[in-house]
């Protein structure tokens, strides 16, 4: 667990925030959870992400490593997907990682005995509830869906699975009709929980609080899961929107894959909560970056090289000015630099890079480091103008190498 200082939350040694994420105007209508836990789908929806597929022994390896970094709940697959995919399953299940481990199926009972066959003990239960949904791409009744799903949940209660109730589409539905379907299930058949099911990542977060307590007035006794996909570049933050309004479930997955945009990514999510919110979920910070070099290793998928938490060029400076504050702050302020440690999540820390936008404090630092001296700043600023056109030659980023050369060649 981190320590977190109540008096100064958005300030500890090891990120700084802004001081307004925490006044009591900004705060007074969050009611967070005590007990949020991360659910990872990246083993299902995940792969789901068009080319992606693991085999068993990656999915093995995948949940293995998410175990280590802490995550609470593990959406090891769908049996009804692949013999590949059961055979995971049943191996993830009887390592006993710690996580809870759960499937998905459709509201089938066929499905159902699928995942209980596996050795699951927790099942998430799918089944469309916009009525457009229903009527267009399933060719479906609301009466058909809500019969479906009375039986298939029951039939997952009846044979020991914990169920979530997986609603998809569930943020273009109409609300009343929604909460009659969630109502009618809850009443009916069973559920343990409620998943609410932002498709096409549809939602915004002001809609958030209105959603959760509508939902909440329907099944008031019911826990209450959030799964966004990320089409507005905004899954994270609704999901954190939800957090905030009380729901106790994050869906989240492994550097945001999952089904077109895919989904919330559960980096952003719990830095977030952490260092915005004052909220340890309880993981290992120093494993994300760590996971993310290993995913993008096995899966193949590119990430943006800047992208917050996880890029891997994050940690870079290049302009001049930030490189003088770098020389500035080095081993006394590094929270100057950027919002929280890099190495806080295991990345690399802050460096500076030698490239079109560097000036003459990044000639400074260099020269130290190699030992070399200018006389004057005329020879600095020659060395800066040569490093621009190398830079604009080679359209990238100089080595050290090669700055040592233009720097001895100006220098004498």
């Amino acid at each position: 667990m981190q320590a977190i200082d109540s008096k100064t939350p958005w300030k500890t040694d090891k990120w700084y925030t802004s001081p307004w994420n925490f006044e009591p105007e900004t705060r007074k209508n969050m009611t967070f959870s005590r007990n949020i836990k991360f659910h990872d789908v990246t083993l299902r929806d995940g792969e789901q992400q068009a080319g992606l597929i693991f085999d068993k022994d990656q999915k093995v390896a995948l949940a293995e490593k998410l175990a280590e970094l802490g995550i609470h709940r593990i959406e090891a697959g769908m049996p009804a997907v692949s013999p590949q995919d059961e055979a995971a399953i049943r191996e993830i299940v009887k390592r006993d990682l710690g996580p809870e481990i759960w499937s998905f199926a459709r509201c089938m009972k066929d499905d159902v005995k699928r995942s209980v066959d596996c050795g699951v003990k927790n099942v998430v239960l799918e089944v469309p509830t916009s009525g457009h949904l229903l009527q267009y791409a399933y060719k479906w009744t609301t009466e058909k869906a809500i019969e479906t799903s009375i039986e298939a949940t029951r039939f997952a209660h009846d044979n020991g699975l914990t169920v979530s109730f997986f609603t998809i589409d569930g943020s273009r539905a109409d609300i009343d009709e929604y909460l009659h379907i969630v109502k009618t299930v809850a009443r009916e058949g069973h559920m343990d929980e409620l998943t609410i099911v932002d498709t096409f990542g549809g939602l915004n977060p002001h809609a958030i609080p209105f959603l959760v307590k509508s939902v909440r007035e329907a099944v008031p006794n019911v826990p209450l899961g959030i799964h966004v996909h990320d089409d507005y570049g905004m899954g994270s933050a609704i999901t954190v929107a939800a957090l905030a309004a009380g729901v106790d479930i994050a869906h989240t997955s492994v550097s945001a894959c999952g089904e077109r945009a895919g989904n919330a990514a559960y980096e952003d999510v719990a830095m977030a909560l952490l260092t915005l919110y004052g909220i340890d979920t309880g993981l290992k910070y120093e494993k994300i970056y760590p996971l993310a070099e290993y995913f993008r290793k096995m899966s193949g998928l590119r990430c943006r090289q800047s992208r917050g938490i996880i890029g891997e060029d994050i940690n870079k400076i290049e302009s001049g000015i930030v490189a003088a504050w770098y020389k500035n702050v080095e081993g006394i302020a590094p929270l100057e630099l950027s919002p929280y440690l890099y190495s806080l999540t295991g990345h690399p820390d802050t460096e500076v890079v030698i490239g079109k936008m560097s000036g003459i404090p990044t000639v400074d630092i260099f020269l130290d480091k190699l030992g070399l001296k200018a006389k004057d700043e005329e020879q600095k600023l020659e060395i800066v103008r040569k490093m621009k056109e190398k830079a604009f030659e080679k359209m990238s980023l100089l080595t050290v190498g090669e700055f040592e050369e233009i720097a001895r060649k100006v220098l004498g």
